[in-house]
This record gives structure tokens, C-alpha cells and sequence, in this order.
């Protein structure tokens, strides 16, 4: 689903050291290994805590754009947070990259931010009714002016981390940044992926576990949902009052956002999706020649699914490496225009073939049946589309950036009729009371609103985001 109209809200990354040796270099390998969470712009806060100093770097681009050999030299200390972001608004603009470093009463104070907040709207318009004024439009600011407001009248700033939990309804795998201290955040349900690891005596957090093993770092454990994690000079200090026996980590990080050698909350990315092709074998076999994929994240579930049902897997479609995930392109214009130059049809595997190919999602659908025409010009006999997740049919309030739902190709169509729409001999997707078998390995729950309206908590009728566009205006 690499060129589809679905987005997720950034990935982040944090080091506290006890030395000033290639902390920024580090930073950056994280950020690379964690560009497939966000291609818009990505930015370090750096601190020398002896010096008391914050230095920011920050624009729209790539990390391999931004962090140049001379910039990176320039970004000196022994404590960052780093941060890749896509822009789920629509507002790819340098004030909305990340990290937010501001300067107030206290000192400082740096932010990076993964997830969505889903009462942005409501905390926004008190901030501004009592004199707050916004240079942007991201969640991260807001939560920046109650990290101050709340610093105020606390005795440390886990203290004022502590207050805003409660007031702050979404999804957010967190990282705040202050003179001495690092600390880490998870939401109280796990809507987004945290771990935490150790290289030497450095503690580092992470959305994923790929970019603590890009820098040579042991991955520890997840950070638990609603655990506020304080990483200092002697030592780290895990508070747990805001933690429950409620979790609700989004399956979508299963089915397509994570890195597939990522391991979340104890299960395999990489085994979840194995296993969903597997069950969509069992659940909707057909007769074929091969099984092909489309790359990246529809591939292990193809092999899952060739290996259940006997169905040889091939290379049907081979990827420009060079391009990154079209989903990031904010027009559909531009999404579709991407398909043509980002795969190609591998001709000699294709011609004359009864194919099964597996794919992970369906959004709108417009590109699915781009892919469907590329292979039967090929030669294709038959396509016979099966979907590594159930049908899209509700809005998401949590980060992911799922089109209004007026908009989504299962909402307007029956199988039968999309089936038809998109080109394909036959089309199935992964049955709904089947999509937590993926992940068996997990230690949470998951949320799974976007298809089946079952939300982890009541949401508001209207993302945030909507509301923003009326604050905006």
C-alpha cells in the first residue's frame, strides 16, 4: 500500500548520554531507519547539559536532505530527541516540523511528538481565550503551553508531564526534552509503538525497535501504556500512575506502518503479516499459478499466504528504490502518477498466469486498479486480489490519516461492485473477526475503530482536525 492515500503521524527517537561522542550521528541513523514513518520534514534538538544549551535543526525534506555532514557537526551535546514527521493536514510547512523548542519561565523545554491529540480543537480554543498565541498548527504546541502552564505550579517536570496525561484524549508516543532530563510518554491505551533500549551506559527510546538496532543498541522493553519514563544523570525513574489494564495499540502498525524486522509490544511485524496471508488462504482460497506481492508491506503476507496454500510466490512487481512511500504525496494526482514510476510489472513472471496478488489495504481504490490494469497488460490471465485487512469503513481520531469517510472505496461499494470497479476476477479481504489472530504474540490489545466504529474511548464527532481548518480560517 506504499502508494495509497493513507498517512500515520511521525515517528521519534531520544537519546540521554553520559558523553558528547557522534550523539547527533545517532540521532540521524535512528531518523533514517524511521523515514518510513514520515517523509515530509524531520528535525534534532540537541542540549549540552553542562552548558545548559538547546540547538534545533529542523526542515521540510528527507532526513539525508536536512542533516547534512556540516550540519550535523554543528549539533554538539550529550541529550536529543529527534523526529520524522508526515503531515497528515496537509501543512508540509517548516513551523509544523519537529522537534517544537521553547523558551520560557523555567528554562526549556523540547518536544517530539508521534500521534494525534483528539481534543486539540477544545484545548486550543481555552489556550487562546486566555491569551495564547500559536505559530502553528500541530498538536505538539499545544502541549508545549501545557507543559508550561502546568511547570508553573509543579515541583519538577515529570510533575507537570504527570498533570497533562489526563487532559490529553489521542494517541502519543512522546518526547520531552528539558535541561537535565529526558522523558519518555505513552498514551494510556498504546494507540502508538514505544520501546526503549541501552547502548553502553546511553539510554535511548524509540516508535520503533529497527531504529534502536540501527545504532547498534539492545532494545529493553516497551514503555508501558500511560508510563512516564525519566531518563537522568543517576539513573531512570519510571512512574506508572496514569498505567491500566487498558490497551488498545493500533493493528495497523501490524498490517502496514511498522518496519516488518520491528517488534512491537513482544510481537514480529514481520510474523503478524506472515499470518494474515496465511489466514486469508484459509478464509478465501482460489485456484492459481502464483502468488505475488505488492512491495513493500504486501510481501510478507503474500509469502503467507503462497505458504498455506501450495500457490508457488513470484516476483510480479519490482520497486524503484529510489522512491519513497508515494502514500506521503498529499494530492491523489500526484499519488497516482506515482504507481507508473514507482513499480514496474516483471513481464516474464506475469504472461499467461492465473495470479493472486496480495495487497494490504484498499482506501480509495483508484490506485489498486491502476496496479490490476499494469498486470493485465502484462499478460495477466487472471488477478485475483486478496486484502491483508478487513474493509475501511470508519474514520480514525488517533493519527492515521484515513480520508473522510464519504471518500472510502468500501463504504460506496459492495465487494461484488468494487471487485468489478477495480478490474479484478475476484476480490477478499481479511475478515474482521479474524485481524487480531495476526498478532498473537502481542502483550496488548488492539484498536481496531477504522473498521469495526470500536473505539478505545469516545471520540468527538468531527477530527480535530476539521476543527482546526474553522480555528485556522
Amino acid at each position: 500500500m506504499n502508494y495509497r492515500s493513507i498517512g500515520e503521524e511521525c515517528g521519534v527517537f531520544g537519546i540521554f548520554s553520559k558523553n558528547y561522542v557522534n550523539t547527533s550521528k545517532l540521532v540521524y541513523y535512528a531518523l533514517y531507519a524511521l523515514q518510513h514513518r514520515g517523509q515530509e520534514s524531520c528535525g534534532i534538538a540537541i542540549s549540552d547539559r553542562e552548558l545548559k544549551k538547546v540547538t534545533c535543526y529542523k526542515d521540510t525534506g528527507l532526513v539525508s536532505e536536512v542533516f547534512t555532514m556540516p550540519v550535523l557537526s554543528e549539533l554538539v551535546g550529550n541529550m536529543a530527541i529527534g523526529h520524522a514527521r508526515y503531515d497528515s493536514m496537509g501543512r508540509n510547512t517548516r513551523e509544523n516540523a519537529q522537534p517544537l523548542t521553547i523558551k520560557y519561565v523555567k528554562g526549556t523545554l523540547s518536544i517530539a511528538l508521534n500521534g494525534t491529540i483528539s481534543n486539540t480543537a477544545e484545548i486550543r480554543r481555552e489556550l487562546e481565550r486566555h491569551g495564547a498565541i500559536f505559530q502553528s498548527t500541530n498538536d505538539t504546541e499545544v502541549i508545549a503551553y501545557l507543559l508550561a502552564k502546568e511547570r508553573l505550579a509543579s515541583a519538577s517536570i515529570e510533575e507537570a508531564v504527570s498533570k497533562i496525561v489526563p487532559q490529553l484524549m489521542g494517541s502519543y508516543s512522546m518526547l520531552v526534552m528539558s535541561p537535565q532530563k529526558l522523558i519518555a510518554v505513552r498514551d494510556p491505551y498504546g494507540i502508538r509503538p514505544f520501546c526503549m533500549g541501552r547502548r553502553g551506559d546511553d539510554i535511548v527510546f524509540a516508535s520503533e525497535s529497527c531504529a534502536i538496532d540501527a545504532i547498534g543498541a539492545t532494545v529493553v522493553r516497551d514503555v508501558r501504556p500511560g508510563e512516564i519514563i525519566i531518563a537522568r544523570e543517576d539513573g531512570i525513574v519510571s512512574r506508572t500512575e496514569h498505567c491500566t489494564k487498558n490497551s488498545a495499540l493500533c493493528i495497523f502498525e501490524h498490517i502496514y506502518f511498522a518496519r516488518p524486522d520491528s517488534v512491537i509490544d513482544g510481537q514480529s511485524v514481520y510474523e503478524a503479516r506472515l499470518e494474515a496471508g496465511r489466514i486469508l488462504a484459509r478464509v478465501s482460497p482460489v485456484e492459481a499459478d502464483i502468488v505475488i506481492g505488492t512491495p513493500d508491506s504486501g510481501l510478507p503476507a503474500a509469502i503467507g499466504y503462497a505458504e498455506e496454500s501450495g500457490i508457488p510466490y513470484r516476483e510480479g512487481l519490482l520497486k524503484n528504490r529510489y522512491i519513497g512511500r508515494t502514500f506521503i504525496q498529499p494530492e491523489q494526482s500526484m499519488r497516482e502518477e506515482s504507481v507508473s514510476i514507482k513499480l514496474n510489472v516483471l513481464a516474464s513472471n506475469i504472461k499467461g498466469k492465473r495470479i493472486v496478488l496480495v495487497d494490504d489495504s484498499i482506501v480509495r481504490g483508484t490506485t489498486v486498479r491502476q496496479l490490476v490494469e499494469m498486470l493485465k497488460s502484462a499478460g495477466a490471465k487472471e488477478i485475483h486480489m486478496r486484502i491483508s485487512s478487513p474493509e475501511f469503513l470508519w474514520p480514525c481520531y488517533f493519527g492515521t490519516d484515513i480520508p473522510d469517510r464519504e471518500q472510502l472505496a468500501c463504504v460506496n461499494n459492495t465487494v461484488d461492485e468494487l471487485c468489478e470497479k477495480i478490474g479484478a476476477d475476484s476480490l477478499a479481504f481479511l475478515p474482521l473477526e479474524k485481524v487480531h489472530e495476526i498478532a498473537k504474540d502481542s502483550n496488548l490489545k488492539f484498536c481496531d475503530g477504522c473498521f469495526s466504529k470500536n473505539y478505545p474511548f469516545e471520540v468527538p464527532e468531527k477530527p480535530s482536525k476539521i476543527a482546526f481548518e474553522i480555528i485556522s480560517d
